[in-house]
């Protein structure tokens, strides 16, 4: 055999593993849009897309030809390097997050003496600091934007984006540390491991007492990824569009895919660190049915899917009932009430597992 074969065959089944994902995380990101406005219009009384495809399901297909065919307008005093440059940083850190997260059991396939795990594209023994690290990146993308278009409106959005992503990035990496004190690892698989034991009762949300911190995570989460009520950086009452005002076509399409894959991103995170990842519910209660390896790959994933789902629903259904915070109020929640309650969840967690030990 040539001694270069198994790393040819590693690379090649690595490339498969992130095609696959990111076909899917890309088609989940059309739908998500589907899914929210179809939503959106059952909870205000109105239909929402049903024109294009049986129920509307073709509606994401014919927003994407519609808005790659429409004229890519450029004004003439951008900063044209930049300009191009800040929505595909947006886009890439929105996707290339989604690289260390486990969808399902870890499921070793071995071809031709190289063995892969499908159940995630790299595991990485500091994937929770690789999100954090990656997704903050992301805000280059919107501050670019801003300053680029050489535009009022834009340079405010991007400017409040800005100040808004490092304020909550702090309660939001703070609610984390005690689920990470709790398992003893960053290592995303090692989190999702420890909360199997005794199914939705080892769930770090309900027996790891970690309820605040899931709350912090959330309202984090929310103000992360500039969704209502946290939607200042794009407030249309006030910044006609914020920092993406000057964009059209694809560049917008890719701020506005962007947007929706870091919302699959945050619950993929909230899914994982808060809710079990793909351990189900009942623990080891049905394993014995489970003995055929197609159903135990499976099954583990559509928990998985079905936690995610669950999350973005949970976000629509706030982009449906709350009202805009004023500005001030936005940087007020963050500091003076979020960040105190992470640190305090922090305290009564190393409190809680000191006692624990000594027991």
């Amino acid at each position: 055999m040539n001694p270069h074969t198994p790393f040819l065959i590693f690379l090649l089944l690595s490339i498969a593993k992130i095609v696959v994902v990111l076909v899917i995380t890309l088609t989940a990101v059309a739908y998500t849009v589907l899914l929210e406005r179809k939503v959106l219009g059952r909870m205000q009384n109105r239909w929402g897309p049903s024109r294009v495809g049986p129920f509307g399901l073709l509606q994401p297909l014919a927003d994407g030809i519609k808005l790659f065919l429409k004229e890519d307008i450029m004004p003439l005093s951008v900063e044209r390097p930049l300009f191009i440059l800040a929505p595909l940083i947006a886009l890439s850190c929105a996707l290339m997050s989604i690289a260390v997260v486990p969808f399902g059991k870890a499921t070793p396939v071995t071809i031709k003496g190289v063995t892969v795990d499908i159940g995630q594209i790299a595991d990485l023994n500091i994937g929770l600091l690789v999100i954090l690290g990656i997704t903050s990146i992301g805000v280059y993308g919107i501050a670019l934007s801003g300053w680029s278009s050489n535009n009022k409106y834009s340079l405010f959005g991007s400017l409040r984006a800005s100040a808004q992503l490092i304020s909550y990035e702090l309660a939001l990496g703070l609610s984390l540390v005690g689920v990470v004190l709790r398992a003893g690892s960053l290592r995303l698989r090692d989190i999702v491991d420890s909360q199997s034991a005794h199914g939705a009762l080892s769930w770090n949300i309900l027996g790891g007492f970690q309820i605040v911190a899931f709350f912090v995570y959330m309202m984090s989460a929310y103000a992360e990824t500039n969704r209502t009520p946290f939607d200042l950086p794009e407030a249309e009452s006030e910044l006609v569009a914020g920092y993406h005002t000057e964009y059209s076509s694809m560049k917008f399409a890719m701020f506005f895919m962007a947007e929706y894959a870091n919302m699959i991103t945050v619950a993929c995170v909230a899914t994982l660190l808060f809710l079990g990842g793909a351990n189900s519910p009942f623990g080891h209660l049905f394993d014995h049915v489970l003995n055929n390896a197609f159903f135990n790959f499976l099954i583990p994933c559509l928990w998985f899917v079905a936690k995610v789902f669950s999350f973005i629903l949970l976000y629509i259904w706030v982009r449906a009932t709350l009202p805009r915070f004023r500005y001030d109020q936005l940087m007020g929640f963050g500091w003076k009430f979020l960040l105190p309650i992470a640190m305090l969840n922090i305290l009564a967690t190393a409190l809680a597992l000191a006692f624990h030990s000594t027991v």
